[in-house]
């Protein structure tokens, strides 16, 4: 508030005690100067802000705690209406024993009071894989209505560091637009027990200077009688912000129906699934002498007595994607030795970011990811299996053929596990394939002019339960335990 009330000279006279720059507007110079109050907290500036307050307004007075009449309105910064009016600002301000970094932080974001004397718990923000925070420019900071209307405004001026907007300006383009170095607004509950994940107020919106910010959208239901859900991401407001050392408003639009929400400012740089992956690499990858132990720990302590003498079999192919894992990938919480693709996970939560296992569908954050050194090594030295057995000494070995048999009880199907039969890589539960590799069997019983002809009889026919298919089962299945 002190530093509201000068003037030029005065703001010139603060910026040289500290060595910054004198030139300028007097917006720019005010800007200048809460910032050196906010971020450069030193017991030599305040005494020096008070000394300069206190030699400006003692002529009025002896009670210099009293604040000045309110700056012109064209010399001050953009507030909220409530300040214009003087409503939500105490008529008079302390001059000790304040804490002005929290006084200035409070006053940019429409609560205009002074911070409490004991120190509160303050609200955290989970930490996301997808957003490596620079500089907190704002703190968490509670939306606080100004009256009893459900519609409520709160307002935040800042203005950028020439160093924070040089990083903006050369940092790589995401896409058209896009900039992967960013000012972000991140809103959530205000609850200080644990870190909060991003959470949206009812009837969000946000203002940048003269401009809406768009906010992500509701995700569609296809369920009667489950209620849309939107995800809460942080909120790009860089391609709407004066890339220089102009002052930036932001104005939050929030419905206000009875929970509390706090709003912070960050600068990110938005990292690519593409970048997590190499991390993982780099970081995450476990060693296959671990992860042999670990095969022999769950082999010994699994209560399946049955599974801990026959071994435990483990896919080869992704649940993701159903395709061939490439880069073995589970999280340290999971139970399950089965692991997924990191590429498409990543990938997958880069769009919709949920985090959660898909073979065990329990929570699986980045920073409990690992790369399964083990089943990475037999990835390369096994290539003609989809699926192997650990078995109890920690050992492997693959699957290459196994007879299963279809979800249909009318047509079984028997599944050829060999790749080098048709060139094409079977899938678990494919029909499709599976139909195929069948179809490739019965070419070799049938003569070839009428092959086409009785493809299309057997296709009638797998409807009907009595007929010739039970004896040609029989014979087809006989051929291929001989020829294994």
């Amino acid at each position: 508030n002190m530093v509201m009330s000068f003037r030029v000279s005065d703001l010139q006279m603060l910026l040289g005690f500290v060595g910054r720059s004198k030139s300028g507007l007097k917006h720019e110079l005010v800007t200048r100067a809460l910032q050196l109050v906010q971020f450069d907290c030193s017991p030599e500036v305040f005494k020096k802000i008070k000394e300069l307050y206190e030699t400006r307004y003692s002529k009025k007075g002896s009670d210099v705690a009293q604040p000045p009449p309110p700056p012109h309105r064209a010399e001050a910064l953009p507030l909220h209406s409530s300040y214009e009016r003087g409503s939500a600002v105490p008529r008079t301000l302390p001059t000790a024993n304040i804490d002005y970094p929290a006084l200035y932080g409070k006053y940019l974001n429409g609560l205009g009071r002074l911070p409490p004397k004991v120190a509160k718990p303050e609200v955290r923000l989970v930490k996301l894989p997808f957003y490596t925070t620079l500089d907190e420019l704002l703190k968490p900071t509670e939306l606080v209505p100004q009256n009893n209307e459900k519609l409520q405004e709160s307002p935040c001026i800042f203005a950028l560091t020439p160093r924070q907007v040089e990083l903006i300006r050369n940092s790589r383009d995401l896409q058209p637009g896009v900039k992967s170095v960013q000012v972000v607004l991140r809103i959530c509950y205000t609850d200080t027990s644990s870190p909060q994940e991003d959470q949206y107020p009812p009837n969000i919106a946000v203002k940048v200077n003269h401009s809406y910010c768009s906010v992500p959208g509701y995700y569609p239901s296809n369920k009667p009688g489950v209620e849309p859900k939107r995800p809460c991401r942080p909120i790009n407001l860089t391609h709407l912000m004066y890339l220089s050392a102009a002052t930036n408003r932001i104005t939050v639009t929030w419905g206000n129906y009875g929970k509390s929400y706090s709003v912070g400012l960050y600068l990110v740089r938005q990292m690519t699934s593409a970048e997590l992956l190499q991390r993982l690499k780099n970081i995450g990858v476990k060693h296959p002498e671990l992860c042999k132990a670990l095969v022999k720990e769950k082999l010994r302590l699994d209560p399946d007595s049955e599974i801990a003498t026959t071994g435990v079999r483990v896919s080869l192919i992704c649940p993701l994607v159903k395709m061939r894992l490439s880069v073995p990938c589970r999280a340290e919480t999971c139970a399950h030795l089965q692991c997924f693709d990191a590429v498409f996970y990543l990938q997958m939560n880069e769009k919709k970011p949920t985090w959660m296992c898909p073979v065990c569908d329990k929570p699986a954050p980045y920073d409990q990811l690992i790369i399964d050194g083990l089943l990475s090594k037999i990835l390369t030295e096994c290539e003609d299996a989809d699926e192997i057995e650990y078995l109890v000494d920690g050992s492997w070995c693959p699957i290459r053929a196994e007879k299963e048999r279809s979800c249909s009880p009318q047509c079984p199907i028997l599944v050829l596990g060999s790749s080098d039969v048709n060139g094409l890589l079977p899938t678990p539960n494919g029909n499709g394939e599976n139909g195929k590799a069948t179809a490739d069997v019965v070419d070799l019983t049938l003569d070839s002019s009428s092959s086409e002809e009785e493809e299309e009889e057997d296709e009638e026919e797998d409807d009907d339960d009595e007929g010739p298919q039970p004896k040609r089962r029989c014979s087809y299945e006989k051929g291929l335990v001989s020829a294994c």
